[in-house]
């Protein structure tokens, strides 16, 4: 997710364990702890593009690091906040649930992350959320700014009925971080409900045509839970097709297919860059010849649609190209092409109102740089 949403969720966490000792400073220090992990991507930023790939949402979003650092910084922090009354016990779980959280929602993206790292490079995805939801985030930044905008409470002073020191009860725990939590945990469990009802419709429509698979997958298309895409991984192609959750069950799914071009990365198949592809995207891939190697094409990720009276142009969010015969970095990321936002806003509500013919048509794939557009074929109704 975005490094709102971890610095929001992670000040909560803060304000939760360590607001009534630390006050607002509990904001900063669980922000700071809720986007920890993420400096995994400075560290990328220094390596060729193959080991950023492998690097970002590794180790240090595992939970043996996340462990590593609320056991190694519990007591020094509790020192420093001995006149507060913090405990190493609180603040230890005040770096493990901030940064857990974050680990949490990187989970629900299709990017996923490795929690199990340096034991197993599996990479953990739950598919639930697009990476950046505003409804997921708002609530959070909502409960940020009330915390931020309070006046502290003092606890209410009694008059002690002798004349031994009584130390002042607690400031009473506020309710409104837990509202907001609640608002956003909800819209997750909601987000899990929406994707079953598309996975249900999806396989639904396979079924009816007598279609088997090797894989399935289905994902949120850009800050919404109503309009879904769903993956086939068939013998040499993919399936692409997207599915409302308002579509009635007798709505087909538009299939576009999508050669894998398994046999073009055969000769490349030894290679650190290439494997690094193929386990990142977890089979999900495609492989064109480029003019200077291998062109290759992560199709998890939302691709970027350009319509035109030709149809619609695919334009895959990550893709590579494999430069065999270069020095240093031979793997290298294409930035993502412009794109209409407002076009793709427009087309994807009448989508999900019922409109079919407002988001397929015919397409065709833009794939390596120069390289002629390639007409895919679109599997209509059985």
């Amino acid at each position: 997710m975005d490094p709102v949403t971890h610095a929001a969720l992670g000040a909560i966490t803060g304000e939760l364990l360590l607001g009534r000792q630390l006050g607002k400073r509990a904001l900063a220090w669980g922000a700071l702890f809720g986007m920890l992990p993420d400096i995994d991507a400075v560290f990328a930023l220094l390596l060729d593009t193959a080991h950023g790939l492998a690097l970002h949402r590794g180790f240090f979003h595992s939970l043996f690091f996340i462990a590593l650092l609320a056991v190694g910084l519990a007591r020094p922090l509790a020192k420093r906040w001995a006149k507060e009354g913090v405990t190493p016990l609180r603040a230890g779980g005040m770096i493990a649930l901030a940064m857990g959280s974050h680990l949490l929602v990187d989970l629900f993206s299709v990017y996923g992350a490795q929690p199990f790292e340096p034991f197993s490079g599996l990479r953990v995805s739950f598919d639930n959320l697009f990476i950046i939801d505003v409804v997921f985030t708002i609530p959070l930044l909502v409960a940020v700014g009330i915390a931020l905008c309070k006046k502290p409470v003092k606890p209410p002073v009694k008059k002690p009925r002798s004349r031994k020191k009584v130390p002042p009860p607690p400031v009473p725990m506020a309710k409104y971080p837990w509202w907001c939590l609640g608002i956003s945990c909800a819209y997750v469990g909601l987000s899990f409900w929406a994707k079953s009802v598309a996975a249900a419709d999806f396989e639904h429509d396979l079924a009816r045509r007598g279609v088997t698979w090797k894989q399935r997958m289905e994902s949120p298309t850009p800050l919404n839970i109503f309009f879904w895409r769903g993956l086939v991984e068939r013998d040499g192609e993919i399936w692409l097709g997207y599915r409302s959750i308002f579509d009635a069950k007798t709505t087909p799914v538009s299939w576009t297919i999508i050669p894998k071009g398994e046999e073009l990365a055969k000769p490349f198949e030894e290679e650190r860059e290439v494997k690094t592809v193929e386990w990142f995207s977890k089979g999900w891939w495609i492989a064109r010849p480029a003019a200077d190697g291998l062109w290759m094409a992560d199709l998890r990720f939302e691709e970027m649609r350009d319509w035109d009276k030709r149809g619609v142009a695919l334009r895959p969010e990550f893709a590579w190209t494999f430069g065999p015969a270069k020095e240093g970095n031979r793997l290298r990321r294409h930035e993502r092409g412009p794109m209409d936002a407002g076009e793709t806003a427009r087309r994807m509500g009448r989508r999900i109102a019922g409109e079919t013919t407002a988001w397929d048509g015919n397409p065709r794939l833009v794939g390596p740089f120069l390289a002629i557009q390639e007409y895919l074929s679109l599997k209509e109704a059985p």
